[in-house]
């Protein structure tokens, strides 16, 4: 038997998606139109931090650069975009749609030692990545103490 560690934000975040999939965005549908606070649906992302910056990664299959916008003001971050369905043609037919489409809005809150006048993003093979890199005044540095 394997021990596994009880990981309480692990398992909220197991509830929140089991959630989520449930009302399958029923509750956002019903929002007046134009809200700039919701999306359709919301796309995976990682954050990762490194001795020099930050790099966020934003799964976005099936869509082109240009169909994205990222944008930062005020210390928030914003990735948005629409992804488009698929048109049913003559002689097609769906049986099955789980993948989701519209419009879709993340914000994340950028850490204060974040050099905004430097943040860079690259979009390649459906996955953007946003580099945000740290002010050098943030650097860790190495100071000796001496002890008398």
């Amino acid at each position: 038997m394997n021990l596994v560690r009880f990981d309480p934000l692990r398992e909220l975040e197991g509830l929140s998606s089991r959630l989520n999939r449930i009302f399958d965005g029923q509750m956002v549908n019903k929002l007046p139109e134009g809200n700039a606070l919701f999306g359709d649906w919301t796309p995976a992302m990682d954050i990762e931090e490194t001795d020099g910056e930050y790099l966020l990664k934003t799964d976005l299959p099936a869509m082109k650069r240009e169909e994205v916008k990222v944008g930062i003001a005020d210390g928030v971050l914003t990735v948005e975009g629409e992804r488009q369905q698929e048109k049913e043609e003559k002689g097609k037919k769906f049986h099955k749609i789980e993948r989701s489409f519209g419009r879709f809005v993340r914000r994340v809150a950028v850490p204060t030692d974040v050099d905004q006048q430097k943040v860079s993003a690259e979009f390649k093979d459906g996955v953007l990545s946003v580099h945000l890199p740290k002010s050098a005044s943030a650097k860790p540095r190495s100071v000796d103490v001496k002890i008398a």
